[in-house]
Formats: structure tokens, C-alpha cells, sequence
């Protein structure tokens, strides 16, 4: 059999991974199914996927296995409200009879899912459970190119771990260190998501896109008041300022007096100068943990090669920072970081830790490693496509390759905004050329109206420049791959254009419309960008269109955001793709081979988005 599925749940990000003999086959998130952001349901929709790739029935996988350890997260709920007491009783008193009822014994729970999915599901005996940091790290080493590496792992909390250092050697992971709930790294920087007003788990990228239109002009009281920093990056937090242990808030009003405002509402509130900084300022400090953390690894360790996961490790600032700088020869970050990739950890886990079999890694090189680009999810046949767009009335052309990649350059190089759907959907919070929204990074107003007339989000949120890799070091200070827009870098001095006296003057969001490059869309207020590196062998259909572009236009970059709306996931179907385009001002979609274009279609409008977004 050989098969093993890892699974995560019940928290946020449901998602579920196959593997076959140590080899990755197919990983998907529940919310691309479900359409809930972030969701924490039980994956079933994600399991019968993965199951259908493989062409396999739950009752023929070895095994199956949860992600973390509900009994150990148990404790830590039952340990903290202790120590708290009576602080938090009526929270207390709320979440335990959940926990007995619902969440404690999850292996049932499990097994009656797992049954609705396959009836003949009924050996109890295939349910494991690894740790949850145990997960993130197996599925930041597995993965990689490497033989031998530490591993760093750091989030809001696992079972008791936020921060954890393991040795890694072959097919063998071993934990060394930990930090543990309530001092967090990646609660910290959510409770300055939460104070901004953003939602926390998911709008920490928010709050780094906006850190450079600020000043870090917080950072010494951060560090007077909420947070003792030793020189290995090890720390502390005062948990007088937050809340986050005892309530289902992260913080109180010591935190808010401290900074001088209250929490942000983001329904009656802008944000202002003051959000800016208070983003600028929590980002540098992240940033200086980490540079701490690494900087300590090596030092005693001695290891040339770090990996990293955990939703901290989505932080590709602060990763830029860790490259940039040099402390390792090579870094390997897994993609899906956060919670939906500890289900594929937990199945490597199981297969190399536990059952000790032989890993082999094909070439000490950091860019062959076995995530298959991350293209991990469902594809659909163009046979698949074109009912969806009969049914829905769509006039479509069909284009053989050469045709499709030639009109779909031709409309980008005119300015037009394209949904791009081709091939197995992307695994992890990004879209890297299968599930993406393109446009041209030359144009002056593209990141504008991407955002507030496609998106229909933020318009301060940055989009990542797609690059073929071999001209990325004439646009970039990057000299590494960067397949899965995990690093930013500083786009070259000879691509900048320098501000005016008047421009310089501008604070906030009144520098995002100054051109500051020869391709403003993709360049952030700093200079910086969220690279997407993309090479022939690992994209395929994308690399084409990129190349026909610079051909065009004499420049190898695209715009590349994800294919949804504001408050939506990633599509994943024909039917939310074609859903997407007719409910936006996007002008193309481009589908298999079908190739739309907006102003033919015989339906203006989507009645679903208007209505959500006020469209006229």
C-alpha cells in the first residue's frame, strides 16, 4: 500500500496530503472547496480530492495522520486557565465543555468522517497523531534538497511550542529546543494585526504590506515594555499587555495605553500614519528575532543549510533579511507554512520518522527540491472546462499553446487585466502561475486598479513581480531561485526612479502612486517586491507566456496576484473561475485553452459579486 495521508483541522487552514513512498502526490486546502477563508472544518472535500488523484479508497491508505496532539493542546488550555485563574473563568468555562464534547477525543471524530467519505472505513488502528511542530518542521526538511539541516519552526502555538529548533540528518528529525505558549512570536506580530484592524491569521500579510509606508518609530518601547529579547533571540512577553491566553482577545487596554489609541475599527476607521508605524515598528522587531535566532543557530550548530515553516516563515520580509544577510549557504522554505501544510508534514513524518524509511535526496541543490513547484492540487481537462462555459452561456475562443500564449502576451502588453487558469492548482496561500490574475508591471496604475477594481481590497497592498529567472538578477538584488514568492528583495538601482523634492515630502499612502521604477506595480513604497522566480522545468505554460511577453515588450516580468476577490479563496474550479471573471472588471480569462474576452460576453455582471462588493 504505501500510502499515507496527513490531515489538519479545527483550527484554521483545513487541509489534506498524500504521499506515496515518501513522495508528495497530491495537497489541497478545504477552503478552495468550501469557498470559506481559512477554513477549519473537517477536510472532506480535500480528502476525497487527494484520494481521487491517487485513484485510492481510505480503506486502501496505510495510514492516517492528524497533525497535532489534542490531548497535549488539552493540557496547555487546562495548565494556562490555572495559572491565570480566576482570569479568564468565563472563557473557561465556554471552551472545556467544547473540548470534552467535540474536540478531545478527535480519533472519533475522525473515524465518523472518515466513513461518510468511505463506508468501508473501519480500522481505527491507521489513526496517528504527530506533534504540531513535529509537522511544520517534517514538512519544511522532507521536502527539501537537502541531506542534513536545522530546521526552524516558529507561529502562535502548536501544543505548547511557538518556537522550536530541530537537527535534521537523512530521514531522521530530532527537536533540540522549544519556546513555549504564551511567549510567541507569531502572536505577538498577530496582536499588532488585531490592534491595526485587521483579522488575525489572516491579515498578518496586510500588516506587512503596510509596515513600509511607515516609520519604526515604536520599536524601543516594544522592546522596553512588551518584550525581554536575550541575545539568541530567545525572549519573553509581558503578559500583562495581552489577552490572548485567557479570552478570545489578543489584547487589552495596558496595550492601548501604551501606544496611545485604541484598537483600530476597520469599519468606522482609515487607517492613518499611526497604523503605518505601528506595522513599520513590529516588523523590525520580527525581523531582528529572527536575524538573533539564526544568527545563534549557526553559531553553535554549525550547519550550512536552514529550513523553515511555520506561519512566521510566511513572513518573506523577514526572510529576505535571513538571505540577504548570509548566515546559511542555503535556505528552503516550505510554501504552504502555515497550518494547511502540516497535514503533508504529518505524512512525511510518519513515513521517515516513525516507520524510519530510507530518504533519499537526488542533488545537494536548493532548487530540486520535491514539492513539484507546489502544484499539488486538482486540474481539469479542456472537455472539463468547456461544459462549465456552455452551461453558463460564455463566448469563447479555442486556441491551440502557441495561440493562446501569443493573445493572452498581446492583451497583457495592451494593459489588460487576465485570469489565468492552466494546469494543478498551487498548494499554500500563494498563486505561482496556475490559479493568478496577471498584468502588465509597467503600467503606472495597474497595482491601483488591480486592487480596487478586480480585487476589490486595500489599494496600499503590493503585488509580486513573476520573473524569468534568468533575467532576474538585471532587476533584482536577488541572486537565488525564489519558485514560491517566499523573499523579498530591492529592485536595482539602474530600474529605480528617483523622487522629486515634492514627492519625498509625501508620507503614507500618498506615495503609492509615484512611479518609483520601470515597473511601478511591482515595486513596494521601499524600493522592494515579493520575487516569484519562474523557470521552464517547473512552470510550464507560464514560463511561455512570460517569454512571449519579453518579447513584446523587452520586459520578462508579470504582475502575478491570486485569482479571487477581497474575502474569497483562491479558485479552484472552471465555474469560480468563470464566476470570478464575470463578477470583476477583469477584461481576459484564459482557461485550458479557451480564451474569453470580457466585453463579448452576453452577461455584464455576476449578481453574487455586486451585490457583495456595491458594483454598479
Amino acid at each position: 500500500m504505501s500510502y499515507i495521508l496527513g490531515i489538519s483541522a479545527f483550527y484554521h487552514d483545513s487541509a489534506a496530503a498524500i504521499i506515496h513512498k515518501g513522495k508528495i502526490i497530491a495537497a489541497v486546502q478545504e477552503e478552495r472547496f468550501t469557498r470559506i477563508k481559512h477554513d477549519s472544518s473537517f477536510p472532506k472535500n480535500s480528502i476525497s480530492c487527494v484520494l481521487k488523484i491517487v485513484n485510492k479508497k481510505l480503506s486502501e491508505i496505510e495510514a492516517i495522520v492528524f497533525y497535532e496532539k489534542p490531548f497535549l493542546k488539552f493540557e496547555r488550555l487546562l495548565e494556562t486557565y490555572v495559572a491565570y485563574s480566576p482570569k479568564g473563568f468565563t472563557q473557561f468555562s465556554k471552551s472545556i465543555p467544547v473540548w470534552i464534547k467535540d474536540k478531545l477525543f478527535q480519533k472519533k471524530q475522525i473515524i465518523k468522517s472518515c466513513k461518510e467519505i468511505d463506508s468501508s472505513f473501519n480500522n481505527i488502528n491507521k489513526i496517528y497523531f504527530s506533534e504540531h511542530h513535529l509537522s511544520h518542521a517534517a514538512s519544511a526538511f522532507y521536502p527539501s534538497p537537502f541531506n542534513e539541516a536545522v530546521i526552524l519552526t516558529a507561529d502562535g502555538v502548536g501544543e505548547w511550542a511557538t518556537t522550536t529548533l530541530s537537527i535534521a540528518k537523512n530521514n531522521k528529525i530530532e527537536i533540540v529546543k522549544e519556546l513555549h505558549f504564551p511567549h510567541s512570536l507569531g502572536l505577538l506580530y498577530s496582536s499588532f494585526t488585531y490592534y491595526a484592524g485587521f483579522k488575525v491569521n489572516s491579515g498578518e500579510y496586510k500588516l506587512m504590506g503596510l509596515a513600509p509606508y511607515g516609520k519604526p518609530i515604536y520599536v524601543d518601547k516594544i522592546k522596553k515594555n512588551l518584550i525581554d529579547i536575550k541575545q539568541d533571540g530567545s525572549f519573553r512577553l509581558d503578559q500583562s499587555y495581552f489577552d490572548y491566553a485567557t479570552k478570545l482577545k489578543m489584547i487589552n487596554k495596558k496595550f492601548e495605553t501604551l501606544f496611545g489609541q485604541k484598537t483600530r475599527d476597520p469599519d468606522r476607521e482609515e487607517l492613518s500614519n499611526f497604523h503605518m508605524d505601528i506595522a513599520a515598528s513590529i516588523q523590525k522587531v520580527t525581523e531582528e528575532i529572527l536575524l538573533l535566532i539564526c544568527r545563534d543557530i549557526k553559531k553553535k550548530y554549525s550547519n550550512k543549510n536552514i529550513c523553515l515553516a511555520g506561519g512566521v516563515a510566511l513572513n518573506c520580509v523577514a526572510n529576505g533579511k535571513i538571505l540577504e544577510e548570509k548566515i546559511f549557504e542555503k535556505i528552503w522554505i516550505q510554501p504552504a507554512s502555515g497550518d494547511a501544510g502540516g497535514s503533508l508534514g504529518a505524512a512525511l513524518a510518519f513515513w521517515y520518522n516513525e516507520k524510519d524509511n530510507t530518504r533519499v535526496v537526488k542533488q545537494e541543490n536548493s532548487t530540486a527540491d520535491e514539492m513539484n513547484g507546489s502544484f499539488l492540487g486538482n486540474s481539469y481537462l479542456n472537455s472539463d472546462i468547456e461544459k462549465v462555459l456552455k452551461k453558463s452561456n460564455a463566448v469563447y475562443k479555442f486556441l491551440d499553446d502557441d495561440d493562446l500564449i501569443k493573445s493572452t502576451a498581446k492583451k497583457l502588453s495592451e494593459g489588460n487585466a487576465v485570469g489565468w487558469f492552466q494546469d494543478r492548482m498551487e498548494f499554500g496561500p500563494r498563486s505561482l502561475g496556475s490559479r493568478s490574475i496577471l498584468g502588465d508591471p509597467r503600467a503606472i496604475d495597474m497595482q491601483k486598479n488591480l486592487n480596487l477594481k478586480v480585487k476589490f481590497r486595500e489599494s496600499f497592498r503590493p503585488f509580486a513581480p513573476a520573473i524569468l529567472m534568468d533575467d532576474v538578477s538585471e532587476w533584482f538584488y536577488l541572486k537565488d531561485q525564489s519558485p514560491y514568492m517566499l523573499y523579498v528583495s530591492n529592485i536595482l538601482e539602474s530600474k529605480k526612479i528617483e523622487m522629486n523634492e515634492r514627492e519625498k515630502e509625501l508620507f503614507g499612502i500618498d506615495k503609492l502612486n509615484i512611479k518609483r521604477s520601470d515597473v511601478p506595480a511591482v515595486t513596494h513604497v521601499d524600493y522592494s517586491a515579493r520575487i516569484q522566480t519562474v523557470t521552464k522545468n517547473k512552470n510550464g505554460k507560464f514560463y511561455e507566456l512570460l517569454k512571449k511577453f519579453k518579447e513584446i515588450t523587452n520586459c520578462p516580468i508579470l504582475v502575478n496576484t491570486s485569482f479571487n476577490v477581497r474575502g474569497e479563496p483562491i479558485v479552484e474550479s472552471p465555474q469560480n473561475a468563470y464566476d470570478c471573471f464575470i463578477g470583476t472588471n477583469l477584461d481576459i480569462l484564459v482557461i485550458g485553452n479557451f480564451f474569453l474576452e470580457k466585453n463579448k460576453q452576453k452577461i455584464s455582471q455576476n449578481s453574487n459579486y455586486h451585490k457583495k462588493f456595491n458594483l454598479d
